[in-house]
Formats: C-alpha cells, sequence, structure tokens
C-alpha cells in the first residue's frame, strides 16, 4: 500500500497554526530556543533517572482507503512511575520560564500526538503529558502535567487527522499521477558523449543511497543528465523530494527550463522555485508584523486556504505565480511559498535554503524531521567557501557599545524621570505592570551588553592584529546572560528604538551562540583588529564537513556537479568526508582540435614583476591575439587593481581605439551586467577586462563566435589575508599542505572556471592563454583537467604564429 509520510511537527504546525506573522516578538520567544539534542537537552534527560528513555522514535500508519498515512517523530521522553506512562516534551528557551502561564498550544499538541501513538501502540487506557520547558541561562525548570484518558485523545487526534485528510488525499492522487508519467518517460534528446555515463552513476548512486562526485565538463548536459535519472528513481520508490541546489539565483532558469522539457514528454511533476524574501516582499520596507503589513496581519488564518488552491491548479509554480496568489488571498509571499513547497515535487533553491542554520527550510531540515530527499548540489565547487561562512559567526565590539548607547538614550527618554514616564505610558497603552516590567528588562539588557562589551574590551587589549585563542569561557557565559536579556526584553517592547540596528546585534549574537555549541576542532576561534578600526570575534569553521555531513544524512543520496573540482580529493574531505562516496570523472565530448591552450612563459603576475613593463606585455599579448584572429575575448585578472592598472596601459597603448574595450566594475548592477554581456552579442571586436572569480568568470553562456578566447593572467590566488594564513595554519598541521588547501587549490578551480568560458558547444572554436610562468610549474600542471594534457608553451615572439595556426592551419 503506498504510504504517505509527514512529520508530527509538521503536521500540528500546518494544522494549529492561526493569527498574524509578527517579527516584533522575540524569535526564541515562542519557540525552542536551542535544536533537540542540545548539551541542556540531554541533560534534563539524564536526570530523570533509570525508568526514562529518551530520544524514542515512533511511527504510526492510520489506514486510510487507498493509502496508510505515516505519521512519524521522536518523543523526547517516555517514562513509567506508579501514576502510569508518560510522554515528556522538552522546550529549552532564553527567555524567562516563570512566566509561562500554560505550554505553548503547538508544543503541547506535538507532546500529546506522541502520547496518543504511544498509547495506541501500548494498548494503554490513560498516558500522562508532560511539557518540560528549561531556561538555558538559569536552567530553572519549569513542567505543566496532564492525564488523559485513551478515548479523549483519540477524539482530539482523529479531529486532527481529520483536517489534514484532504491534503493527504491531494498527494496521494497527485503522486500516483505523477509515479504513471514517469514510468514511460524518456530521455529527451539523443545521449551526448559520456552523458549517458553519468546518468546511469547517478541512478545507481540513488538506489545505492550514496553520494557521488561528478566532475564533468561545460555542455555536456549536466542539469539534464541529473534530472532526469533522479526523477526515474523517484518514480520507482528511491525518494520524495528532489532539491536542485544552486550557488546564484541565476543558475535557477537552466533547471526550471530542464523540468519543462520534462512535462513536455509527458511528465506530471510539480516544481517551485525559491524566491529570496527582500525580492518577494510587495512592500517598500520589509518589516514582518501585523501593523506595517496588510499580508502579515491574519496570514495564518488565509494561507492554507491559499496553498490548497495553488496546488491543485498549477504545475509550474513561478515566481509571478506565487506573487499571484498572494496578492488573491493577501498572504505573505515569502512564508506562502515556503509552505507551498511541502506538496511539490522538485524545489529549485540557493544552497542555503538546505545547508544555512539561519535560513535553511525547517519544514524539512529541523531535528526530528526525516525525509527521503534527493540533493543534486549544481556547481558544487562553490559550495567550500559558502559553507563555511555559513557555520561560521562573528561579532563585532564596536555593535554592543553602538545598540547599548541606543537603548541608554532610549532608557533616558522614558523612565529618567516621572514626566517621562507618565508621557511614555501615554503612548504606549502600557498598563502598570506592564511598565515596570519593560523598565526592568531594558535595564537588564542595558547592563549585560556593558559587561559583554568589556570583556571583548579585554581581548581587544591582547591583540595587535589577530590572535587565535583556546577558548573563550568568559565572554560565552557573559553572551548567555546577554541572550536571556535580549529574549526577555524582546518579548514585552512593541516600540523599539533603531530596531534594525538592534535586531542585527540581537541575530548575530543567536548564530554566534548557536555555532559555539555546535562548535567542533574544526572551528578556529579568533580576534582581529581590522584595518577600520573595528574589533572582530569569529568562530571561523575551516573545515565544514561535519556540519554539511548532518544535513546530507538527511537526504537518501546527494550529487555534487561540476565542470571544475580538481582535486576531488579536495572537495570530498571538506563536503562529506565519507569513504563510501563515490567520484566520477565525465572526459570533454568536445573536438581537442577546436581548443587551443597556451601557456605564457615570460610573463607573470607576481607582485614583485607588477609594473608599467609587465603590463604592457600583457597588452602586447592580447593585441596580438586579437589582430590575429579578429573576435570577442575576456581577459581575467585576479584583483580590480591589477585589471584597472592594465586597463590604463593598453588605453595609452591605443588598445581602445582598435577594438571595443570594456570593463567589469565593483558593485554592478544588473543592468550593467546585461549590458556588459550584450556587447559581445551585438559586436564582433569586443575585448571585456573582467576579475578572476567574478560574476562573468562563471554561470555565462557566450557560444559560438560571441566569444573566441580568453586570457587568465595569473593564478587565482586567494588574497593574502589573515583568514587564508588561518586556514593554512590549520590544513598544515591537519593535511601537511596548507598551502594547497588555502591557496592553489581555489585558485586554479578559478583558472578552469574561467577558461571553461571558451567551448560550450560542439561548435565552439577558441583560445585559451594561461599568462603567468608559474603555470608551468608541476604542482599546477598537475591539476590540470585531463584534456588539457595537450598544452603548448608559448611566449610573446612565438604566440602570432600559433594563435595563427590554429585558426588557420599551418
Amino acid at each position: 500500500m503506498e504510504v504517505i509520510r509527514i512529520s508530527v511537527r509538521n503536521l500540528v504546525e500546518f494544522i494549529l497554526r492561526e493569527g498574524d506573522i509578527d517579527n516584533r516578538k522575540g524569535a526564541g520567544s515562542k519557540e525552542e530556543a536551542m535544536q533537540e539534542g542540545s548539551r541542556l537537552h540531554r541533560k534534563i534527560q539524564k536526570g530523570m533517572g533509570s525508568s526514562y528513555r529518551a530520544e524514542v522514535p515512533l511511527v504510526f500508519d492510520i489506514p486510510c482507503e487507498q493509502y496508510a498515512l505515516r505519521l512519524e517523530g521522536r518523543a523526547d521522553g517516555i517514562y513509567e512511575n506508579q501514576d502510569g506512562m508518560h510522554v515528556d516534551e522538552i522546550k529549552c528557551m532564553y527567555r524567562s520560564v516563570e512566566d509561562l502561564k500554560q505550554p505553548v498550544p503547538v508544543h503541547l499538541a506535538q507532546a500529546k500526538c506522541y502520547a496518543y501513538m504511544y498509547a495506541a501502540m501500548e494498548g494503554l487506557t490513560e498516558i500522562g503529558v508532560q511539557m518540560t520547558y528549561c531556561n538555558i541561562e538559569t536552567e530553572h525548570i519549569k513542567r505543566f502535567h496532564e492525564v488523559h484518558s485513551f478515548a479523549e485523545l483519540e477524539k482530539w487526534f482523529c479531529n486532527l487527522i481529520t483536517q489534514y485528510q484532504k491534503w493527504a488525499d491531494h498527494e496521494y492522487n497527485h503522486r500516483m499521477d505523477r509515479n504513471a508519467s514517469i514510468e514511460p518517460l524518456q530521455f529527451p534528446f539523443s545521449y551526448r558523449e559520456g552523458q549517458r555515463d553519468m546518468t546511469a552513476s547517478i541512478y545507481s548512486s540513488i538506489k545505492r543511497e550514496e553520494n557521488l562526485f561528478v566532475q564533468a565538463p561545460t555542455g555536456i548536459g549536466k542539469t539534464m543528465a541529473t534530472i532526469f535519472p533522479s526523477i526515474k528513481a523517484i518514480g520507482q520508490g528511491m525518494g520524495e523530494k528532489l532539491f536542485y541546489l544552486t550557488a546564484k539565483t541565476s543558475l535557477h532558469t537552466v533547471a526550471l527550463a530542464t523540468f519543462d522539457t520534462l512535462r513536455k514528454n509527458g511528465l506530471h511533476y510539480q516544481t517551485i522555485a525559491i524566491t529570496a524574501k527582500e525580492k518577494c516582499c510587495p512592500m517598500e520596507i520589509v518589516d514582518c508584523n501585523p501593523e506595517n503589513c496588510p499580508y502579515a496581519k491574519g496570514h495564518y488564518d488565509r494561507v492554507n486556504d491559499a496553498i490548497f488552491d495553488l496546488i491543485t491548479h498549477e504545475q509550474i509554480i513561478t515566481h509571478e505565480v506565487i506573487m499571484d496568489y498572494a496578492n488573491k488571498y493577501e498572504v505573505c509571499p515569502f512564508e506562502f511559498e515556503l509552505d507551498v513547497s511541502l506538496f511539490v515535487d522538485g524545489i529549485v533553491c540557493d544552497y542555503n535554503y538546505a545547508f544555512d542554520p539561519r535560513v535553511n527550510l525547517k519544514r524539512y531540515f529541523a531535528e526530528g524531521i526525516h525525509g527521503d530527499y534527493l540533493f543534486l548540489v549544481d556547481e558544487a565547487h562553490n559550495l567550500v567557501d559558502r559553507a563555511r561562512t555559513m557555520y561560521s559567526a562573528e561579532l563585532y565590539k564596536e555593535d554592543f557599545l553602538s545598540v547599548k548607547g541606543i537603548l541608554d538614550r532610549c532608557f533616558h527618554e522614558r523612565f529618567a524621570g516621572q514626566e517621562q514616564k507618565e508621557e511614555f505610558q501615554k503612548q504606549s497603552h502600557l498598563d502598570h505592570d506592564e511598565m515596570k516590567e519593560l523598565e526592568s528588562f531594558q535595564r537588564k539588557l542595558i547592563g549585560r551588553l556593558e559587561k559583554c562589551n568589556k570583556e571583548l574590551l579585554d581581548l581587544k587589549r591582547e591583540c595587535e592584529n589577530y590572535v587565535v585563542l583556546e577558548g573563550i569561557n568568559a565572554f560565552y557565559l557573559k553572551a548567555l546572560l546577554l541572550m536571556s536579556a535580549f529574549e526577555d526584553y524582546l518579548s514585552v517592547e512593541k516600540q523599539m528604538p533603531e530596531k534594525d540596528k538592534v535586531l542585527n546585534l540581537y541575530f548575530a549574537l543567536r548564530h554566534f551562540m548557536d555555532m559555539y555549541e555546535k562548535m567542533d576542532e574544526k572551528t578556529v576561534i579568533y580576534t582581529e583588529q581590522m584595518t577600520d578600526r573595528s574589533f572582530l570575534l569569529k568562530l571561523y569553521c575551516v573545515d565544514p564537513s561535519t556540519h554539511l555531513q548532518n544535513r546530507l544524512q538527511k537526504a537518501r543520496s546527494t550529487v555534487f556537479f561540476s565542470a571544475t573540482m580538481l582535486p576531488i580529493h579536495y572537495y570530498k574531505e571538506l563536503l562529506s568526508n565519507q569513504q563510501s562516496d563515490r567520484a566520477i570523472y565525465i572526459a570533454s565530448p568536445f573536438k581537442q582540435e577546436n581548443r587551443k591552450l597556451l601557456l605564457c612563459k615570460d610573463v607573470s603576475s607576481r607582485y614583485q614583476r607588477r609594473g608599467t613593463a609587465e603590463y604592457r606585455k600583457i597588452c602586447n599579448y592580447i593585441e596580438t591575439v586579437c589582430q590575429t584572429k579578429e573576435g570577442n575575448y575576456m581577459v581575467f585578472f585576479p584583483s580590480y587593481q591589477m585589471l584597472g592598472d592594465v586597463y590604463d596601459v593598453a588605453t595609452s597603448m591605443g588598445l581602445n581605439e582598435r577594438f571595443h574595450v570594456i570593463s567589469q566594475t565593483s558593485n554592478m548592477k544588473e543592468e550593467e551586467r546585461l549590458a556588459f554581456l550584450d556587447a559581445f552579442q551585438r559586436e564582433s571586436a569586443v575585448i571585456g577586462f573582467c576579475i578572476l572569480g567574478g560574476i562573468f568568470s562563471e554561470g555565462i553562456d557566450l557560444i559560438e563566435d560571441r566569444l573566441i578566447g580568453t586570457f587568465v593572467v595569473g593564478t587565482g590566488l586567494p588574497m593574502v589575508c589573515n583568514e587564508r594564513e588561518i586556514l593554512m595554519q590549520y590544513f598544515d598541521m591537519a593535511k601537511g599542505n596548507g598551502f594547497d588547501y588555502a591557496y592553489r587549490y581555489p585558485g586554479m578551480n578559478k583558472v578552469e572556471q574561467a577558461a571553461g568560458r571558451v567551448i560550450r558547444t560542439e561548435e565552439d572554436k577558441g583560445t585559451i592563454l594561461l599568462m603567468d610562468d608559474r603555470f608551468l610549474r608541476a604542482e599546477n600542471i598537475s591539476l590540470f583537467p585531463a584534456e588539457w594534457a595537450d598544452y603548448e608553451v608559448t611566449s610573446l615572439s612565438q604566440i602570432a604564429t600559433q594563435v595563427e595556426d590554429f585558426w588557420y592551419g599551418k
């Protein structure tokens, strides 16, 4: 019998929610502040005695007419005493638990579900339900306990399931239609060389529940070669939901077009592309509360009707579709699209929504929620540095001082004297007790901000440049107290002064505390005196593999794919670090004779060689190649400084008089990027000066004669900075080759990405010049892809002949 699965947490949160979205309340005021499985969570469980069973997995099937609805979850605790059996649900909070008069309804509903499931499985006539709330700062515990008869729980539970029935019926009917359409589905094109092997390997990895790393050249059709076998596997019951994860929103288009191609070939498959909140919000200022946003007011009262309407009428759920339905039902488009994603087959979104602990989709990845997911990670080489950022956290001393100053001024305006108090009470409509509570919480928050600032000042006095620290226990304890004070203050504050600055520090501190709790030996703690005189305290995740592996365990199988993932062991170690992971290399299907790779032995980008003479040599190379074969070229530089210096030399030599020379600038707006690329579409003698590793060095397609050559100036080494030096030191200790991990591997990846702009289709033809004598070193040549084995060495005196021979024959 077909099984429809849902977690207990998702069920109760989905069915029982109501009212407004309101960001004015502390983020932890109505939810557990830290994930299940935390240190304090375990401490409470251990303190309950030998009869207490912790983290009890529960699976309960509810037979329906055509399928079974499977409810899954994990009870925090189940124990027995003289009064019988009891289910315990634990929630750890930063805010005070003394003020709780009753359990949060959705928390209690979760506990009652577990109680019913356990009582039904064990044949109990009654069972106790205990809610345990614990304050993280004081470890003070407050419990609520009630006993229910099985008949009472069954009536309540059946009503809950009845409300969910139409959603489960829809999912079952949709799944049957989807699977029926997948069975006869054929690959929509003739297989390119290597593409069949790639699809077969991916299907095999999904079947064996393994992770797979794929290096496959641009132009092979990686998107179709990953999506097609994944969908076929889902049709065979090997996966529930497909996540297509990208580094950039611009890459969503290719994935969505691939799904659409399969739909045109008979596939019945719903997909959604997740758009960032800032791009979704219809308001001028993003401020999610019922006073400032009509979409937030009553959102939860209307959103389920909006979801059901959309999923029963739409297959292709684009941003425009989301906005249409959001306007129709007047609901928040961002929260709406996240809810809709629960009912679709495929989700196209940024890496963050799967991996980042701050913004990941809690509906899928919260503790206690499991799914049979398939992850397709596009341009996976980008995930290493992105993941480092996700699992790092930083705080600036100046922010503590700034927020303290804001709250000090506000406190004086409100509470300095009786006149101020009366005026504020009149404006805020607070009663006497509420005024007293707010005054107390604000005073406490100011004091604890000052204590954290003093701890950071002590660390600053010991830091001239940067200092790697063994630990920060003193600061952590002060920050823990501050976090609790923040939660209390935010639970009552309704007219927050300079809200953005206050909340920015609150969320930064919250992420810092979360990362500190999850920190392992792969995180380095350091302080740094910044060039702008600000002072930084950072938890720097140098190796994100453990954090990523915790998330990858949520998936049945993950496919990491890219045109540049060499050396493969580097990416396997930092993205997964599982011995069982496989890797395949797909050779380029394009003719070697269509591409000329030249290594320039007489030019360098090393700092000691930089200057007018070297820049003139670079310009002479560019001019010679472009005169030998007129066409469009891109020149990639390691920095904006060097780009600008070479551009000035090129101008003085008259290069821009003979060719249309255009230049990338920092922080280009979308229309400026499009105009830059459009020049290559419209003209035939364009030289584009670009940044290596920048927006034009990957993810763009200028096919045929729109781009016939690239010049890559330098080996792509990241700029020397304290963070890169910390990386190098860590991997020197861990692997013995810190320079490779911190500089060489990331640099060569950028070089290969830039070089890959030239050959995009079977018809493309072009030249690639690697302009630095360091490319001739064995350690760099060893990182070349296999198809680069035919490289030739050149010099300024030889280049014209070699390029002429390539284009026109000997």
